[in-house]
């Protein structure tokens, strides 16, 4: 019973469309017709700044990591990592929505990585932070961070489910950039306002 009430309590919540939402609430628009059109935290960042951005990668994150954890403390690794991936499959087709077309699950799938693998978490971010601040484009960064996780699992030799989950991170978030490899290919690929400030104020100092 428990582990059912985890697995479909992981879909619900990575269902929560929390970019949807938020812009919906305050603002009164719907952050699916801005920037990427995509629901997740840099598209709300870059279309309506960090008062907006930060909460909603702080939420997408908390609902990948809320039900992996749970899984691992009161049932088993195995579950921790399927409540997980669930929560993923809920950000990228969102109940709440209708099942229409949601985030790419880099902050959800983060989240779960900080639940039943933090090494890979860690190195991953520092990864991603990295690439982030050198070519400022989001998706190179977070496509690459995702496609080495596979390779970090197996050498902090976390359990298999562990290792399964990599694997699918790692497809799944280089599937849900196709786009932006389209338009880094044709250069109209738009690099993230976050990295353009904080490279402007250090160049400025």
């Amino acid at each position: 019973m428990a582990t059912a009430a985890l697995l479909v309590g992981g879909y619900i919540l990575g269902s929560c469309p929390w970019g949807y939402w938020l812009v919906r609430a305050f603002r009164g628009d719907d952050i699916r017709r801005e920037g990427s059109g995509n629901i997740g935290g840099t598209n709300v960042w870059r279309s309506y700044g960090a008062s907006f951005g930060l909460p909603v990668l702080a939420l997408d994150f908390l609902k990948g990591f809320v039900p992996a954890i749970l899984g691992v403390l009161f049932v088993s690794h195995p579950v921790g990592a399927i409540a997980g991936t669930l929560a993923m499959l809920g950000h990228w087709r969102p109940l709440f929505l209708r099942f229409a077309r949601g985030g790419k699950m880099v902050a959800t799938g983060g989240g779960v990585f900080f639940a039943i693998a933090p090494l890979v978490a860690a190195t991953s971010l520092l990864i991603w932070g990295i690439l982030f601040w050198t070519v400022g484009f989001a998706s190179v960064a977070s496509v690459t961070a995702a496609l080495l996780a596979p390779l970090e699992a197996w050498l902090y030799d976390y359990p298999l489910s562990a290792k399964l989950f990599s694997f699918f991170a790692a497809f799944g978030t280089a599937y849900l950039h196709r786009s932006n490899f389209e338009r880094l290919r044709a250069g109209t690929e738009l690099r993230s306002g976050i990295a353009l400030v904080t490279r402007l104020r250090a160049h400025r100092t």
